[in-house]
């Protein structure tokens, strides 16, 4: 893995060319596997900086826009997210069913709660070694803030015991489960109830629907035993107390005794896609804004966020319409947030590219086509979303900016 880190680090690429490679990884694994390959892939890093990076109904949106036209009949989810809503997943995973005959996910990063809940819903598991599962619940929002829910059941079930033992809670505790309704506790348990059922239903009929041999007696399976495991699987990855925590990793030795999971690691040339995949996204979010990725044959979309620190400068005041054959244009300065370098950017109102062209107006060349500044200091290669600044400026002045 740090061979190929260290391979991608020393071309320097900016984002575009990563997003290149990026799609030539995915037809390299459509050519090998004979199968197709769409990339779903969240940016846990920036996650931690507040920026909202669950799985969410917006995703089934996207999702189900970007393949609702394929004439393919099968897909493998390429999947990395921390979680998120347990409908989300749950839309998800029936479009994909309707959609296509058979659904396969690879995991070859981390497929956490929510995550997993929709990993669950495929014929088939690939995993590498680098990749996890959690267990399994949903998230949910209780005032402010997303939680688990198995870990706020816990809490609030934790306090009610101490509660009955000692007469009283501390004055913290006290004031927390004051704010605390009967809904939501109930929507808690919901949640928790909803999750193990999704899982239930879908091992049993997708999951384990090939499973017609035992492998230690070669017995045959039954429907009744499909049900029975579907169910001990169900319970075990909601079982928290097992596996200590919600946010524990489970790799492939963890789950192999309970699940049917394939070890890309198995095929070396199918793994080292896999892992170049892997390196390819993490580039791509650490060196640019954007936060979720979509990638399916020769399409790609992205999340961008707005980052609060990147310097990018507050427009100036709009220039007034002038003489018909003025060009108007404001200079944005703006600083790489990663390496310092000062960036001069210049913004035209209401003239085209070609124009642009014919008159060899000044023009930053490290602006690209979609709006974004690549900077071209020594091995930095950070990019910076414009289209924000851009968006603001064509707001409030009402007319069109281009940048080439």
């Amino acid at each position: 893995m740090a061979s190929i880190l260290n391979e991608y680090i020393l071309k320097r690429w900016g984002v575009v060319e990563l997003k290149a490679e990026l799609k030539d990884l995915i037809n390299q694994y459509n050519k090998l596997t004979k199968r197709n390959l769409f990339v779903y892939a969240a940016d846990f890093n920036k996650g931690r900086r507040g920026i909202d990076v669950s799985l969410m109904q917006d995703d089934f949106y996207t999702i189900q826009d970007i393949l609702r036209e394929s004439d393919k009949t099968q897909v493998d989810v390429y999947l990395e997210t921390p979680g998120g809503s347990g409908e989300a997943a749950e839309e998800i995973a029936k479009f994909l069913r309707k959609k296509f005959h058979e659904v396969n996910f690879v995991i070859a990063g981390e497929a956490k709660s929510a995550g997993t809940i929709l990993a669950l819903s495929g014929d088939n598991i690939y995993m590498c070694e680098t990749g996890s599962l959690g267990p399994i619940d949903a998230q949910i929002r209780i005032g402010r803030s997303v939680v688990s829910a198995h870990d706020y059941k816990a809490w609030v079930d934790e306090k009610r015991v101490e509660a009955t033992h000692t007469g009283k809670l501390n004055p913290f505790d006290a004031i927390m489960i004051a704010q605390i309704s009967p809904g939501e506790i109930y929507g808690v348990v919901n949640s928790l109830e909803f999750a193990k059922d999704l899982v239930k239903g879908w091992l049993e009929k997708y999951k384990f629907k090939n499973w017609t041999e035992t492998q230690a007696t070669h017995r045959k399976v039954t429907a009744d035993m499909r049900k029975r495991r579907a169910e001990e699987v169900a319970d075990k990855l909601c079982d928290h107390m097992s596996w200590r925590t919600h946010g524990r990793s489970l790799k492939i030795e963890d789950l192999k005794d309970v699940l049917l999971i394939e070890n890309i690691d198995d095929n070396k040339q199918l793994a080292n896609i896999v892992y170049r995949i892997k390196t390819i996204i993490r580039l791509i979010f650490d060196t640019s804004t954007d936060y979720k990725l979509y990638f399916w044959e020769n399409f790609q979309m992205a999340r961008t966020a707005t980052m609060t620190n990147t310097n990018l400068p507050m427009p100036a005041p709009m220039p007034t319409p002038n003489k018909e054959n003025t060009i108007e244009q404001v200079i944005l300065n703006v600083v790489c947030p990663k390496c310092g370098k000062k960036h001069k950017v210049q913004a035209y109102f209401d003239i085209t590219s070609e124009k642009i062209n014919r008159l060899k107006l000044p023009v930053n060349n490290e602006v690209h086509d979609n709006d974004v500044l690549v900077c071209n200091n020594l091995g930095c290669n950070f990019t910076i979303d414009l289209k924000p600044i851009k968006n603001h400026m064509e707001a409030q002045s009402g007319r069109k900016i281009i940048f080439k």
